[in-house]
């Protein structure tokens, strides 16, 4: 299964990007502490995993504590053993997009419908104060079409820190 990890993290002099390598890892906690390692200071720091163009998981900590997670499909846990590790602590289920309230209308915005199959797991909130309400990560993720990396640009993007990442990606 092939894998992009990126790091973004924020601290006193903005953004910075950089790429993490997960592989050999035992447990949740040793991604946490190369996230961590990234940008020791940062204020927020936010992992980025795509798998196989199908699967994202975002992970969040604040001050380098507090581990918040979301996985775009429940199946990574089932399909890899990096998924496993990533979702394992993930026990809530998230909330279903037909469970939510659909978004104020925008009559210049056009929405396509979700996908069906995608079966989005942990804290969907975990963008929510940084402009990304919890309905817009679900329809990102479920827009078909939509690849991993596509989400994960539009929420950098979306933070400022989307050059960061377009840089580390053509690195």
């Amino acid at each position: 299964m092939s894998t992009f990890a990126a790091a973004v993290a924020r601290g006193k002099n903005g953004w910075t990007a950089s790429e993490l390598e997960l592989t050999g890892l035992a447990d949740i906690d040793e991604v946490v502490d190369r996230l961590r390692d990234a940008e020791p200071d940062a204020e927020l720091s936010l992992l980025f995993v795509e798998a196989d163009d199908q699967y994202l998981v975002i992970l969040r900590l604040d001050e380098g504590e507090d581990l918040r997670v979301f996985g775009s499909d429940s199946a990574f846990a089932d399909e890899s053993r990096l998924g496993s590790l990533l979702l394992s602590d993930v026990e809530t289920p998230t909330l279903e997009l037909d469970e939510l309230s659909p978004p104020p209308a925008d009559d210049d915005e056009e929405r396509p419908a979700a996908d069906p199959d995608a079966d989005p797991v942990g804290d969907v909130e975990i963008l929510n104060d940084l402009g990304i309400s919890s309905h817009r990560l679900l329809t990102l993720c479920g827009l078909e079409g939509m690849l991993p990396s596509d989400v994960t640009a539009e929420i950098c993007q979306k933070l400022g820190c989307g050059d960061e990442l377009e840089e580390l990606r053509d690195a």
